[in-house]
C-alpha cells in the first residue's frame, strides 16, 4: 500500500481535506459546525490550560503503511527532523520546565538522531513517552535492542495494537503485523515492560477497524488483558481507546467506503461537553518535523498552525502568546469530543 502522498491523491493536500470538512454543515444541516457546538455547550472557545507535554513528531518515515494513519506515514516519506530542531525542542523543555516529551512519527525510531534525542531528554530529567508501532523492533537487527534502550532511559512505551486477534489487526495495519507485534511485546516483557512492580510502563492503543466509535476503554482493556495473556502470555499496563479522526488515510477510507457523512453524524451526535473540557490540545503542544508548532497532532497533519496560520517555530516560542491563544478547531475536532472523549492517552472522561 502506498501513502496518499505517493499516490498523488487529492487528499494528500491538507487544504483539500479542510475544504471537505468545512463543507459538511452546508451539505447536511444536522451536522453542526464544531465552533457552534462549543458555543451551545457554554464554551466560547477552547483555551489552553498550560503546557504539560511537548509532543514532537520526529519524522513521517515509517516501516508500515496503516489504513487508518492520520499522518500518512510510510516508507516513502522522507520528512525527518534534524538534530538542530531536536536541540531547539530540548531547549524549550528545559527553559520552560515542561515535564514530559512525547515522541511520535511515523516510526520515531527511524530518525537517525532518535537515540541521541532520547538520551538528552533523559539527562535533562524529563519523562519520555515513545509511540512505538512494535513491528519496528523486529523489522531489522539494528532495532532489536530497542527494549533494552528504552529500559535504560526509563522510557514509557505506548504501542498501537488494533485488536487482540490477527485478522482485524492485519486488515488495518498489513499482513503479518499481528505476529510481529506479539514478538515485539514478548521482547518488551522480557526486559520488564508491563510487568507488575518493574516501573517500566507499556501501554497499548486500540483504534476501531471501521467507521464506528470505540467501545468502553474499561471493557476493551479487560478483553485485551485476558486474551493477550491467555493466548500469548503477554503483560501490559493500560489500554488507550482512541477514536479515529477524519484526517488523511482514515478520511480516504471513509470516503471510499461511502461512510463519510454517516461517521461524521455519529461523531456530532456523540458530542460530550465534558470531553471537550479535557481534550489534549489544552495541555499539549505539538511540534512538526520541521519545528513549526501546532495545537495538536491532528491540526499538525491538517497544517492548521497556531495563531490563525502564523508560522510559529519552536526556535522562537512566545509563551505569553501561547498561554492566551485560542485553539484552532474544525470539524475533525468532533473525534476528540465524542462519547468519553479521545486523546493520545485514551478516554478523557473517566
Amino acid at each position: 500500500m502506498k501513502t496518499l502522498n505517493a499516490q498523488h491523491s487529492k487528499l494528500a493536500d491538507t487544504h483539500y481535506q479542510l475544504e471537505l470538512l468545512d463543507k459538511l454543515p452546508e451539505e447536511n444541516p444536522l451536522i453542526v459546525p464544531f465552533d457552534e457546538m462549543l458555543h451551545r455547550s457554554g464554551m466560547r472557545a477552547l483555551k489552553p490550560t498550560g503546557i504539560d507535554i511537548l509532543q514532537v513528531n520526529v519524522g513521517k518515515m515509517c516501516n508500515q503503511t496503516c489504513k487508518h494513519c492520520h499522518v500518512d506515514a510510510g516508507p516513502d516519506r522522507t520528512e525527518i527532523m534534524t538534530q538542530t530542531t531536536m536541540q531547539q525542542c530540548l531547549d524549550v523543555l528545559i527553559e520552560n520546565d515542561i515535564p514530559c516529551i512525547d515522541l511520535t512519527g511515523g516510526a520515531p525510531e527511524m530518525n537517525p538522531d532518535f537515540r541521541w534525542f532520547v538520551e538528552q531528554c533523559a539527562a535533562a530529567g524529563k519523562k519520555i513517552i515513545v509511540r512505538c508501532n512494535l513491528t519496528i523492533i523486529v523489522a531489522n537487527k539494528k532495532y532489536h535492542d530497542l527494549p533494552s534502550f528504552f529500559k535504560k532511559h526509563h522510557v514509557e512505551v505506548v504501542s498501537s495494537l488494533p485488536f487482540y486477534h490477527a485478522d482485524k489487526t492485519d486488515r488495518q495495519r498489513g499482513e503479518g503485523v499481528f505476529a510481529k507485534s506479539i514478538t515485539a511485546l514478548k521482547m518488551l516483557n522480557e526486559v520488564g515492560y508491563g510487568i507488575a512492580g518493574s516501573g517500566l510502563i507499556l501501554n497499548l492503543v486500540y483504534n476501531p477497524a471501521g467507521a464506528f466509535l470505540p467501545d468502553s476503554q474499561h471493557s476493551l482493556q479487560a478483553k485485551f488483558t485476558q486474551s493477550l495473556y491467555d493466548e500469548h502470555g503477554i503483560h501490559f499496563n493500560e489500554l488507550f481507546a482512541i477514536t479515529n479522526l477524519p484526517v488523511s488515510r482514515f478520511l480516504d477510507f471513509l470516503i471510499s467506503t461511502e461512510n463519510y457523512h454517516e461517521y461524521m453524524q455519529k461523531l456530532v451526535n456523540a458530542f460530550n461537553p465534558k470531553a471537550a473540557e479535557g481534550v489534549m490540545c489544552r495541555n499539549t503542544l505539538s511540534v512538526g518535523w520541521d519545528g513549526f508548532i501546532y495545537d495538536c497532532d491532528f491540526n499538525q497533519m491538517l497544517d492548521m498552525k497556531i495563531g490563525n496560520g502564523k508560522p510559529f517555530h519552536i526556535s522562537k516560542l512566545d509563551m505569553i502568546f501561547l498561554a492566551n491563544r485560542e485553539i484552532a478547531t474544525s470539524q475533525h475536532c468532533y473525534g476528540c469530543t465524542a462519547g468519553a472523549g479521545s486523546s493520545c492517552g485514551g478516554e478523557v472522561v473517566k
